[in-house]
């Protein structure tokens, strides 16, 4: 698992530093084309022209370098936390363009791109109080044979055992956090908006966690993987006990975890 976790991190790394090295590249022709006809515009121009290439520059390599020692040291570094944003909205597209030239695939950045924010996320140290928190949750978590309606209320939920919803609802009960699901991600917006947290657990693939992370920035997002045995988005599971051990976190729990376990049923297989 270590191995696993710091190979993310060398990937990460590396695809910032050679995006970095690519729009530094094209900042720097911006400068040297124009010098020719510049002079003949103003004896300066091509000096000012110089200075504000050369200035975009030095931010952008501050704000990779900035990025990349917060990586390497799990945790927000001071004077980079705005810069960790812009970096991130302008870099992981031009990344994944990047990637895909060398055959690494989008949801290997994707991924290495999650573990990097949640290790970030956990490296400035805040905790929150139960109502700041909002655990957040995508549709196909519930069982695809399941009548009742979730996405306003997922307190409709029968608690069947048959998908995560229930277990995720004693979560919610215990630790006295907000709760809810989201179809799209005009539908998480909404809800966002709603709620106000100051902290997501978000259960979701990479694609989706990614741009939520994005999206949502400067609010912090702490993602989880969902697992998909069946496919994409057709009765997905969540890893209950890492998301409880996220809660426990950011809000510095001293009670005793809470053991869930799915109530039996027929469809389920009991262990050996």
């Amino acid at each position: 698992m270590e191995i696993v976790e710091s190979s993310r991190k060398r990937l990460f790394i590396g695809l910032i530093a050679a995006t970095s090295l690519a729009v530094t590249t094209v900042l720097a022709l911006l400068w040297i084309v124009p010098t020719i006809g510049l002079d003949t515009i103003h004896p300066w121009a091509s000096a000012v022209w110089g200075g504000v290439v050369a200035l975009a520059i030095v931010l952008v390599g501050w704000a990779s370098l900035g990025l990349a020692l917060s990586v390497a040291a799990g945790r927000t570094l001071p004077l980079t936390k705005r810069l960790r944003g812009v970096t991130i909205k302008l870099f992981l597209p031009l990344m994944i363009i990047l990637a895909r030239l060398f055959g690494i695939s989008k949801e290997r950045v994707r991924n290495s791109f999650i573990k990097v924010n949640n290790e970030l996320v956990l490296g400035e140290g805040k905790h929150y109080k139960p109502h700041e928190i909002l655990l957040l949750l995508p549709h196909c978590l519930q069982s695809s044979t399941c009548g009742v309606r979730l996405t306003y209320d997922i307190f409709n939920c029968k608690r069947c055992g048959l998908c995560p919803v229930a277990g995720l609802l004693a979560l919610t009960e215990a630790y006295g956090v907000h709760m809810a699901i989201a179809t799209g991600g005009t539908i998480a917006r909404r809800i966002v908006v709603q709620k106000r947290p100051r902290l997501i657990l978000a259960v979701a693939c990479e694609r989706d966690l990614a741009s939520g992370i994005q999206d949502t920035y400067p609010l912090p997002v702490f993602g989880v993987l969902n697992e998909r045995p069946k496919g994409p988005c057709l009765d997905t599971v969540v890893p209950l006990e890492r998301l409880e051990q996220a809660l426990r976190h950011f809000l510095q729990a001293e009670r005793k975890p809470v053991v869930i376990l799915p109530r039996l049923t027929p469809t389920m297989d009991l262990p050996e």
